[in-house]
């Protein structure tokens, strides 16, 4: 990998804030945007703006077959069996709401549901919602302080109950890496199904759906050096169509009287309304410009910087690091001792380090280490070993001011 070659690619990496040369690290929050998903955009609403799947001339049958070509290539990315089996949502949060939804009219008084305690606040909260409204149980897996799950206990939670199991693929707060393959097929015993939440896992290693054969798949294309407000839903073809639609108007129906509505077959029975046409089209640039560079060259890079920047921190006074588990991406959530976490992020902002602080919109893990919040740091595979040495020279500098 050609480090330098590539930071070209991403026009924000080469501004000054507040003086000072930009060194993004909220990679975790979102991934920086290349030229080349940029010029995509730009591209379509230049040379064939138009709605799709709806027009007889050229723009609309151009327009609907590179957004259509969008759902092969997400199908080729994640290796899923049927292309029909990818929905286009808004988003991660977009898709985990969507099944919520649909599992609203599954479950029973007295159904299981299952999450655990590394949770993203858009994990908990819809699976919160669905055990309210169909009186089921919500239970969690426990994590322990390196920042793994404690898969002994999830053993003991499941149960002939248990109808939906939801994990993410890694931690957004602290970079751990769930053993999701264990958890899926422990879960297929029970005949639970299990919906994995690949935001913080797809930009960093390569997903293979099928292998893993997970029930439901979630992610959002701006983690994946794409644009905001696109992603998708993976499900299997048998459990999709036990879904209801979750929304209704056009592209998502058969045919409408006002006796009845037949509904379109899939994927469009989840696809209402006109979607966000240039954003489909450029997340698909996004994953032609990964994969040109390679997942596998990413992932290597990315631990090293992870080793790096660990070893580094460690040797900070006064600096813990929550969160080690032995398999993690490269995310670090760290605190300094009398120092709260947004003083020390507001500092670094000073010196032009872009870090996230407080809880990550992950309170539990949070309330389970009895603090308020970290900073983490985030790396991509654009960030350099240079970035982490001034980072460690900005820490030591804020140190001396708000001690």
């Amino acid at each position: 990998m050609d480090i330098e070659k590539i930071r070209k690619d991403f026009p924000i990496l080469s501004r000054k804030i507040k003086g000072n040369d930009l060194i993004y690290f909220d990679n975790a929050a979102t991934s920086q945007t290349p030229i080349q998903v940029i010029n995509k955009i730009s591209e379509y609403y230049s040379k064939y703006n138009s709605n799709i799947h709806r027009g007889v001339h050229f723009l609309s049958q151009e327009a609907t077959s590179e957004y259509e070509l969008v759902r092969e290539k997400i199908k080729n990315h994640f290796n899923i069996a049927k292309k029909k089996e990818v929905i286009f949502t808004s988003g991660t949060t977009h898709g985990i709401n969507l099944i919520a939804s649909g599992y609203s009219n599954i479950l029973q008084k007295g159904d299981e549901i299952i999450v655990s305690n590394l949770e993203h606040h858009s994990n908990i909260v819809p699976l919160q919602m669905l055990a309210e409204k169909t009186s089921s149980i919500l239970k969690v897996i426990p994590m322990n302080l390196s920042g793994d799950l404690d898969l002994k206990a999830y053993k003991k939670l499941l149960n002939n109950k248990t109808k939906l199991v939801f994990v993410n693929h890694v931690s957004n707060s602290l970079g751990t890496i769930n053993p999701i393959k264990e958890i899926i097929k422990e879960a297929h015993i029970h005949d639970a199904k299990v919906l994995i939440d690949g935001a913080q896992s797809a930009p960093h290693f390569k997903t293979d759906l099928i292998d893993l054969n997970a029930d439901f798949y979630v992610t959002s294309a701006h983690k994946l050096c794409g644009p905001t407000g696109i992603g998708f839903l993976y499900g299997k073809e048998v459990l999709l169509n036990e879904l209801p639609p979750y929304q209704g108007g056009g592209e998502m129906i058969s045919e409408v009287t006002f006796e009845k509505t037949s509904y379109a077959d899939l994927p469009h029975k989840f696809e209402a309304g006109t979607p966000n046409i240039s954003g489909v089209i450029a997340f698909g640039a996004a994953l032609d410009y990964l994969n040109g560079i390679g997942l596998k060259e990413i992932e290597n890079y990315e631990n090293e910087l992870l080793k790096y920047a660990t070893r580094k921190l460690k040797e900070v006074k006064g600096l813990r690091i929550f969160g080690e588990a032995k398999n993690k991406i490269s995310v670090i959530s760290f605190n300094i001792e009398s120092i709260h976490p947004y003083d020390l992020g507001s500092i670094l902002d000073k010196m032009g380090i872009a870090v996230r602080t407080g809880q990550h919109c992950a309170q539990p893990v949070m309330d389970f280490y009895q603090i308020p919040g970290t900073v983490r740091v985030s790396f991509s595979f654009y960030n350099t070993k240079k970035e982490i040495d001034f980072l460690i020279l900005a820490i030591n500098k804020a140190i001396k001011m708000l001690s």
